[in-house]
C-alpha cells in the first residue's frame, strides 16, 4: 500500500499536469483570440471593398447612361450638319 508521502507526490504530479494543461489551453485561447481579431479585420476590409465596388458599379452605370445621352446628342448634331449639305 502507498504511503501518505507517495500519495502526495502522485497528487503533486496530477496538479502539475493540470497546470500544464491549463497553460496550454490559455496559450491556445490567446492564439484563437488573435485569429478572431485578424478575421474581424479581414471582414472589415472585405466589407469596405464591397462598398467601394458597389459605388464603382453605380458610377459605371451612371457614366454609361451619360455616354448614351451624349452619343444620341452627337448623332443628332451630325444629322443636322448632314442636312445642311456641308
Amino acid at each position: 500500500m502507498t504511503t501518505e508521502l507517495e500519495r502526495i507526490k502522485i497528487l503533486e504530479g496530477k496538479i502539475s499536469q493540470v497546470i500544464d494543461y491549463v497553460n496550454k489551453l490559455t496559450a491556445e485561447n490567446d492564439k484563437l483570440k488573435q485569429q478572431v481579431k485578424e478575421f474581424k479585420a479581414g471582414v472589415k476590409d472585405y466589407e469596405e471593398q464591397s462598398r467601394k465596388t458597389v459605388k464603382f458599379e453605380e458610377d459605371l452605370k451612371r457614366c454609361e447612361s451619360e455616354r448614351e445621352v451624349i452619343k444620341t446628342k452627337i448623332e443628332a448634331i451630325i444629322g443636322q450638319i448632314d442636312k445642311l449639305g456641308l
